[in-house]
């Protein structure tokens, strides 16, 4: 998984699509390592249909009305993603009653092996309020491209595969557009408070 130097390498990443036009901000500001948001409108995401741990089909369409937190990474991955994951939950907890407006997403980048019965042990330990979506390769390949997602698999030796990803998690607004982002250094109380400064306004 990526190390520090690696995390800052997806955000240079980030930081080369704007200066390509693939990105566009209202305001010239970046995710840095520790900031908890990001302002401005940024062209990313859009539609997808996927499966969710349960076995059923599942699309964007499904969330309008409400707010996503949307995660991308996979179950064997040993470090970022779990603590993510825990991140999400606390901050989820930290919101009370106004947590019902917020669906927490968890999207495979690993759909090999993790098939739905897998997100669904996985996501067991983290609450069950979070959705987990995996899918074809092709389709996980088409919302990574959405979503502006790098990943990329790495062998491991005698076999198998991690995989190093960027580490973003996307708030969705009910519109179904993109609200702000968060990286992963984050804390529960920093990304609950953004959050429900946005639910207020």
């Amino acid at each position: 998984m990526p190390n520090t130097k690696q995390a800052l390498a997806s955000y240079l990443l980030l930081a080369a699509a704007v200066a390509g036009g693939l990105l566009w901000y209202e305001r010239e500001t970046l995710p840095q390592l520790g900031q908890t948001h990001v302002g401005g409108q940024i062209t990313l995401g859009g539609d997808y249909r996927l499966t969710d741990q349960d076995g059923r089909s599942r699309s964007s369409t499904d969330f309008l009305g409400k707010y996503q937190l949307i995660y991308f990474g996979y179950t064997l991955c040993p470090d970022v993603c779990p603590t993510t994951l825990a991140i999400i939950a606390a901050a989820m907890d930290k919101l009370g009653p106004t947590q019902n407006r917020i669906v927490p997403i968890f999207v495979s980048i690993d759909p090999e092996r993790d098939k739905p019965a897998a997100l669904k042990t996985y996501l067991a330990w983290f609450g069950p309020r979070f959705v987990g979506l995996t899918g074809t390769p092709e389709q996980i390949a088409r919302i990574e491209g959405e979503f502006r997602v790098y990943a990329r698999k790495q062998s491991l030796q005698g076999g198998g595969y991690s995989i190093d990803h960027s580490s973003v998690i996307y708030l969705i607004g009910p519109d179904g557009k993109l609200v702000s982002v968060y990286d992963d250094a984050a804390s529960p109380a920093d990304l609950a408070k953004d959050i429900r400064r946005r639910l207020a306004g």
